[in-house]
């Protein structure tokens, strides 16, 4: 016997949801019931449990999206399950098709090397607070860079603490008497050694990354990769990422060439030397370079977020590549797993067209300013009037609120993010933020600046 699925509605989305339902066709069985109120939206648990006196035989009740309340008490009071639906009612159909179709994002095989650019510079203080900054974005190696003719005293000081916070840590060097201290102090990586300086390996416990002796030379890479091996050393192998213009085509196929003659060693890639170095947005560079990755399994990346808008290239590596494990093990391409790395444009920005807008407005009584998008572009409605424009100062003249600050306020920052997301090709909802995928800083990060990495308002003793 098929499930029967209660959905609860208000007045003015009943006819469409039995509309979408029954375009659906779903396996299921279902009732539509309308609870007695106009806006869906508007619906608590506590009015669900007052109001409803009949479940109708259902198995599952399915409230609106943005019903508040406590499902669980609810589940319990009717003794069902209950569960919210969308917010849209138009993504109906996705809600239920994508309910098998659930990514873990938990796993992931790429190690995040987060480099500090400028370490030698930095105070310890200042290295932990950067560092923390890295580790909650998905960081999962400290890269301490070092800097030519900058001496760095407290580098094993700087080691220690970092370590002592519980921090794996690199030192990403070409001189040879930084990668000595930095393996004796405890690094657990060296950057880089090659065959002239593969002796270095046998002075320190490090795990060294190896790169070719000279630019393009995978022979020499080859060679102290077999040198290693023959000592049973562990090691990464780096036959460098080049810039775009500056040799990036060429250098990818030597990532494939290192693999094909070494299917089983550790790879890494420097994906900064693209992100940096392009200036693009970098959530879909990153996308790309990692989706290069999994396809190579290379499972090491050194990133770095030096330039104003490479801010979020770690966060975004660490989405792309929980994204990209997920589409492997699945045998699928990497669509339709996340949309932490879509910041600019949505997969279904406008679920309603503007006919069904105004045949929603056609309904409203009340004085309350609605505001949705469509293709067509922003409207505004209320029981007096539907307004349409591309441009919302075209729309202030016609909304009688020149006497009403705060509502003009309100109705200001709304229909701003309203323009946003139509020029865009954004979702937006009322009364909610626009996403922007991992691309937003979280609100509720401490106050650190980003380039200094100082906490806002707070001096660091130097």
């Amino acid at each position: 016997m098929s499930e029967h699925i209660l959905f609860l509605t208000g007045k003015l989305a009943e006819k469409q949801l039995r509309a979408i339902l029954q375009a659906m066709q779903p396996e299921f069985s279902y009732t539509v019931h309308q609870l007695g109120l106009k806006v869906a939206a508007l619906m608590t648990t506590d009015m669900v449990a007052r109001r409803l006196h009949d479940t109708f035989g259902a198995d599952k009740m399915v409230l609106p999206g943005r019903c508040r309340g406590d499902i669980q008490a609810l589940s319990q009071h009717f003794n069902i399950p209950v569960v919210r639906g969308p917010e849209e009612l138009k993504d109906l159909p996705v809600y239920f098709g994508k309910k098998a179709k659930q990514y873990d994002l938990s796993a992931y095989h790429v190690k995040i090397f987060a480099e500090i650019t400028d370490a030698p510079m930095l105070s310890i203080e200042q290295a932990l607070t950067r560092a923390e900054y890295y580790k909650r974005n998905g960081a999962d190696v400290i890269d301490l860079g070092c800097l030519p003719s900058t001496p760095f005293a407290h580098m094993e000081d700087m080691i220690a603490a970092l370590k002592q916070h519980g921090f794996l840590v690199s030192i990403d060097s070409l001189n040879t008497e930084d990668l000595l201290r930095g393996g004796k102090a405890g690094a657990d990586y060296l950057l880089s050694l090659h065959e002239s300086t593969a002796w270095i390996a046998d002075e320190v416990a490090s795990i060294p990354i190896l790169i070719p002796e000279q630019h393009e030379d995978l022979a020499s890479l080859q060679r102290v990769i077999e040198l290693m091996q023959a000592k049973q050393r562990p090691f990464i192998a780096d036959p460098i990422l080049d810039p775009i213009h500056f040799g990036f085509t060429r250098s990818l196929t030597r990532y494939y060439q290192l693999r094909e003659c070494n299917p089983d060693i550790e790879i890494m890639m420097g994906v900064g030397n693209i992100t940096e170095l392009t200036h693009a947005d970098t959530a879909g560079m990153n996308a790309l370079l990692l989706g290069i990755c999994s396809e190579l399994s290379i499972n090491h990346i050194l990133a770095t977020e030096v330039s104003h808008h490479a801010c979020r290239a770690i966060a975004e590596a660490d989405k792309a590549r929980r994204i990209m494990h997920a589409a492997s093990q699945h045998d699928t391409i990497p669509k339709h797993i996340s949309p932490d790395l879509l910041s600019l444009h949505e997969t279904a920005p406008f679920p309603y067209s503007q006919t069904e807008i105004q045949e929603l407005a056609a309904q409203i009584k009340d004085p309350s300013y609605r505001i949705q998008i469509s293709e067509q572009g922003v409207h505004i409605f209320n029981r007096d009037g539907f307004y349409s424009a591309t441009e919302p100062f075209a729309l202030y003249p016609k909304l009688n609120v020149s006497q009403d600050g705060g509502h003009a306020f309100y109705l200001g920052v709304e229909l701003a993010r309203a323009e946003i997301a139509w020029l865009l090709g954004k979702r937006f909802t009322q009364d909610q933020a626009l996403t922007w995928g991992c691309a937003a800083r979280v609100t509720t990060e401490p106050d650190v600046d980003l380039h200094t990495f100082k906490p806002v308002g707070t001096t660091f003793n130097t």
